[in-house]
């Protein structure tokens, strides 16, 4: 089900970050998906600022994981694949509290996390501009 569907500037996240923040008010999984440059960590790097975490957030493209504040994970599965990230046990990593954003999630690792029923919100993302980007978020799929 879409719960939200919006192009925002990428100077002001604020809808979508109160989204995330109200869908999710305990933590969970945020599935990212978007082209290259979408804005997918610049989504992530603007929730841990939402948060107030001064942190300095980058992509985990190499890493695959990087932790904010002990409250934040963000993983960047594009190169490794979700098989991958389940062979190095990540799917564990899921079952702590806080918030697990997941770049280039792909529907495998969208059915795991649904059958073994842990909480998420997907997010599609979509340039429209060097400064717009399309929102689409979904639960439940």
């Amino acid at each position: 089900m879409i719960i939200f569907d919006k192009a925002l500037s990428l100077d002001n996240l604020n809808p979508i970050l109160n989204l995330i923040k109200t869908s999710l008010p305990n933590g969970g999984i945020v599935l990212i998906k978007g082209d290259l440059a979408a804005g997918k960590t610049t989504l992530v790097k603007n929730f841990v600022a939402y948060l107030g975490i001064k942190e300095n957030v980058t992509s985990p493209t190499f890493s695959l994981q990087h932790i904010y504040s002990n409250y934040i994970y963000h993983y960047d599965i594009y190169n490794k694949g979700s098989e991958n990230f389940l062979e190095m046990g990540l799917l564990e990593e899921l079952e702590k509290d806080g918030y697990h954003f997941i770049e280039w999630a792909d529907n495998r690792l969208k059915d795991i996390i649904l059958n073994i029923g842990l909480n998420f919100i997907k997010i599609d993302i979509k340039r429209l501009s060097n400064n717009t980007r399309e929102y689409k978020v979904t639960v439940d799929e």
